[in-house]
């Protein structure tokens, strides 16, 4: 596929979207951005709007059809798969084209054609379409199993009540509309007649300067066997239904797309989204007159699997377009494990959102998990220890601010650790019948809720013990490195601790021996984009890190990580002008808690995107991130009362950052080595000198060597590209991009 033809066929992201903001005035069909005019076109053109042609969904497809000079709209005929549908189109608002829902595609290959009916030497245009069901998969491999349905359980916000149900296999479920309204006392509430305005409506002001009746319309359904849910303002007294060709007056053309928080496998649909309707101490966007979008395969707490939350991103979207029309350009927004989603999904699957605001942020999420998992093998390693040990020397070992840390988030561990094998269960949902969960004596068929295990489609199988191939290792590291050289700890502790520490085995169990890592899911990890490197989109798009500092307290969104990912950017890119990063204050509900809302830091982001769209230039969109980024907008923090401070000096001492266990043993601070190379123990790592018994004892400890993390980690390749799909576990190929 060449660039013009990418270009053609891409929903009206960067590729189309800049062309439609060069133009004086944006011209749009509902909500779909179009050229203002087609007049010079060199031939007849079908174009598709909602999705790539090979990723359809759902049986129907918006199209575009642009007549050249010396064509008639009135003499073409459009069909699909030889069925005439040209009364599907009417009339776009620029001159020379045609747009139309096009419906009754067939699941797989489809072809649509136009042509004149004169002979007018207009050559005939034919656009291939690949349709797959609205219930997936398309890119993220085969269905989960098993997978339990929660429709009856998902209950609707301020309306109340459940979906019911699921009518089949896939959890689906009908399609409905509820509508809520903001009160004058300031809560929403259910609008039960949506014939009738309630006494208490109160009205708001959207970023276009339009004030409106603030009501919204809330559509829930099903697809990719997930629950979405989309919500815009919109009044049914007085505003005609929106759709396709009529925008609702209270939408401003932007869609903001919402992702929740959480890490764990899934096996099942999920009884919440990444939230529509958003809390007023968040900042309240939806009265701004942003659609929303999110569903609860978007929400890392029911399934950590990014592929499929790609994936699901692109179908919503898509049922979006064609229900209400392309929206200007679309922005991520979400916290924690909604931020390692935005990361991932901006690498891996660029044009799905032109810029994003993530709050509490992760690259993503096996290096998320991995100084965590640290936690219950240092714990296991001080308890069983010959030495003394105090808090404080935990601390420095463990790096973060307190060794609370790993006390509070020891449990993220069920990462690594199915549930069954141990005491707990925190690495499925409650959600998945007991029965159905692993247990190695009594069901070794099970479900197994690890990471990997949940990303098996990517890593595939290991045929030594027909699980999920695994990335963990922790051979080589030395645990304690920088508390040993700062003095925190005598060389005794330090020795012991490593000789203690031990590893996972396949289970999840503690176990003697160091976890040592498939090589091969060391490599898939890093071909395919689980490991977050900057590459991909990450470079074209703004990017807003925003967080209250909370390292002090043990709380498990460190700041550390926000350092991390800029580290990363920079590696893979040269620099990260295209990243900011802003801290605020914990204290309370005050101001300075409260002094980067995430309404405050979307609204940056859009600004950004706006400043870049009005670029004409024809430098690449990622010059034109860095060369459009809002005057004055840095990196800053705020006190407690909210005053803000961009001298990086004063925020350190104000917010210092801390560290974590793998930091703290050596490696450098992007932190994105899953297996690191080896060394003979060396003595130029210690700040103390070691006699030549202590060394030969180290090197007991460590008969394979140490880190020497001066190289590129074992099977640290690039990424092998964007848009890859999963046909069946463990194997990717380059989709269409």
């Amino acid at each position: 596929m060449n660039k013009d033809d990418t270009m053609r066929s891409r929903p009206s992201e960067w590729s189309g979207v800049l062309a439609v903001a060069a133009l004086a005035a944006g011209v749009f069909l509902g909500g779909i951005a179009v050229a203002a005019s087609n007049r010079g076109a060199p031939k007849l053109e079908l174009v598709s709007l909602s999705a790539h042609p090979a990723r359809v969904s759902g049986g129907d497809v918006l199209v575009q059809l642009n007549v050249p000079a010396g064509a008639r709209v009135d003499q073409v005929v459009v069909s699909l798969n030889g069925r005439n549908v040209t009364t599907s189109f009417r009339p776009g608002p620029a001159s020379g084209s045609l747009v139309g829902l096009v419906t009754g595609l067939a699941v797989g290959r489809n072809t649509l054609t136009a042509y004149t009916t004169v002979n007018s030497g207009t050559a005939p245009a034919r656009l291939e379409l690949v349709n797959h069901p609205l219930s997936g998969p398309i890119l993220s491999g085969p269905h989960q199993t098993p997978f339990i349905c929660e429709t009856a359980s998902f209950v609707l916000p301020v309306t109340g009540g459940v979906l019911g149900s699921p009518l089949d296999a896939d959890c689906s479920v009908a399609t409905r509309i509820d509508y809520v309204y903001r009160s004058t006392d300031g809560t929403r509430q259910p609008l039960s007649n949506p014939a009738v305005h309630p006494a208490d409506l109160a009205q708001t002001t959207t970023t276009e300067g339009r004030t409106v009746n603030y009501i919204v319309r809330v559509e829930t359904g099903t697809i990719n066997r997930a629950i979405y849910q989309i919500a815009m303002l919109h009044d049914p007294v007085t505003d005609p239904t929106p759709d396709l060709w009529t925008t609702s007056p209270g939408w401003n053309g932007r869609l903001l797309y919402s992702y929740g928080g959480g890490a764990k496998a899934g096996y099942h649909q999920g009884r919440t989204t990444g939230g529509v309707l958003q809390s007023a101490s968040g900042g309240d966007v939806l009265a701004l007159g942003y659609a929303m979008a999110a569903s609860s395969l978007n929400v890392f707490g029911n399934n950590a699997n990014d592929v499929l939350s790609a994936e699901t991103t692109m179908m919503v979207k898509e049922h979006f377009i064609e229900r209400y029309g392309l929206p200007r350009y679309t922005l991520g927004t979400g916290s924690s494990g909604g931020s390692m989603q935005l990361h991932s999904i901006n690498q891996n699957y660029p044009g799905l959102m032109l810029g994003f605001a993530a709050r509490n942020s992760f690259a993503e999420l096996l290096t998320f998990g991995i100084p965590l998992s640290d936690c219950a093998l240092l714990e296991n390693a001080f308890n069983t220890s010959t030495q003394t040990w105090t808090f404080d020397q935990k601390t420095a070992v463990a790096g973060w601010g307190t060794w609370q840390h790993c006390l509070n988030n020891r449990t993220w561990n069920a990462g690594y650790k199915p549930a069954g094998a141990v005491t707990d269960s925190a690495g499925c949902d409650v959600g998945i019948p007991p029965a159905l969960i692993y247990h190695p004596v009594t069901n070794p068929g099970g479900a197994r809720c690890t990471w990997h295990d949940n990303l098996v489609n990517v890593f595939g199988w290991d045929p030594n013990h027909g699980f999920a191939r695994r990335s963990l290792d922790n051979v080589g590291v030395q645990y304690g490195l920088a508390a040993f050289n700062d003095g925190a700890i005598g060389f005794e502790h330090f020795l012991d601790l490593n000789a203690r520490v031990g590893g996972y085995d396949i289970d999840g169990n503690i176990v003697g021996a160091r976890s040592v890592a498939d090589p091969e899911a060391v490599r898939i990890a890093y071909r395919t984009g689980r490991i977050n490197s900057g590459a991909g989109g990450l470079a074209s798009v703004p990017i807003v890190h925003f967080r209250p500092y909370r390292d002090d307290i043990g709380d498990v969104h460190d700041s550390i990580r926000s350092y991390s990912m800029r580290a990363r950017l920079i590696a893979t890119n040269g620099h990260a002008d295209n990243h900011v990063i802003l801290v605020s204050s914990n204290v309370g509900t005050g101001a300075g808690a409260l002094a980067v809302r995430e309404v405050e830091a979307i609204r940056v982001v859009d600004q950004w995107v706006e400043n870049v769209l009005n670029d004409t230039s024809d430098d690449p969109a990622a010059v034109k991130v860095v060369r459009n980024r809002p005057a004055g907008l840095v990196d800053a923090c705020y006190t407690d009362t909210g005053v803000r401070i961009t001298d990086q000096t004063v925020c350190g001492q104000l917010y210092p950052t801390k560290s974590n266990p793998r930091l703290a043993a050596g490696e450098p601070l992007a932190q994105d080595v899953l297996k690191c190379r080896l060394k003979e123990v060396d003595p130029g790592d210690y700040a103390h000198p070691l006699t030549a018994d202590q060394l030969a004892r180290l090197a007991a400890v460590f008969p394979e060597g140490v880190c020497d993390y001066s190289r590129r980690g074992v099977e640290q390749v690039p990424l092998a590209g964007t848009w890859l799909s999963y046909p069946r576990p463990g194997h990717f190929q380059r989709d269409h991009d």
